[in-house]
């Protein structure tokens, strides 16, 4: 049986160790995706900023990370002594969060990233967003005919009509995701086929800090 997975990052690790209280080993959570499933493909779907990086939407997917990481590396070369202490300090984030994703490009994770972008929500507040979902429901259904198993780690509602589309199509979907950050229709939709990512803690928590969490 073929097997596919598909992460939601922004569902998934939403809030990072400070909502899950206890930080992710990627390359742990790759390892028993791929050992407990034999998951041939494991695609990472996230939002990265890339600053003023020349992102072309008509030309690219995806962000293409090397990319960026050598832009951002340039950026701190060139203007570092020039930038206020607020600019360098965003500036190294945004650096060392285009690392983490190469560290997890390089534990074998199939990156499909996009370009953070600031919304106003109906009161003016500004909203943070890179508008993952659209990709990976299209990738879900292009991606059907190569899958005979697809394990969606995400609880978020809005998949519900691709997830009944592939089951109907005759596809194994197992819903791997947080149960406080999980969709009631997504549960009755699993039924016995939804996991509850908190069971995973002692297999996946990052004891050390060789590599980090979202």
């Amino acid at each position: 049986m073929k097997t596919y997975v598909y992460i939601d990052a922004s569902n998934l690790f939403y809030g990072g160790r400070k909502s899950l209280g206890w930080s992710i080993d990627q390359k742990k959570l790759f390892e028993y995706l791929r050992m407990k499933y034999k998951a041939s493909r494991i695609f990472y779907f996230a939002g990265v900023e890339i600053q003023q990086f020349p992102f072309d939407y008509l030309k690219n997917d995806a962000v293409p990370i090397q990319e960026v990481e050598r832009y951002l590396c340039n950026l701190i070369e060139e203007n570092g002594s020039s930038l206020s202490e607020a600019e360098t300090i965003i500036l190294h984030r945004d650096y060392n969060r285009v690392r983490f994703y190469l560290k997890l490009k390089h534990f074998g994770y199939h990156l499909i990233l996009k370009p953070v972008k600031t919304y106003n929500d109906a009161d003016g507040n500004p909203v943070r967003k890179a508008n993952c979902d659209v990709d990976m429901t299209l990738m879900l259904i292009v991606g059907k005919k190569y899958f005979d198993r697809v394990i969606i780690l995400s609880g978020d509602g809005d998949f519900l009509p691709v997830l009944k589309h592939l089951k109907e199509n005759g596809k194994e979907v197992l819903i791997l995701a947080r149960g406080s950050r999980t969709a009631r229709e997504i549960k009755q939709f699993a039924g016995n086929k939804f996991m509850d990512f908190e069971y995973l803690r002692e297999k996946l928590k990052r004891t050390s800090s060789d590599n980090s969490d979202t």
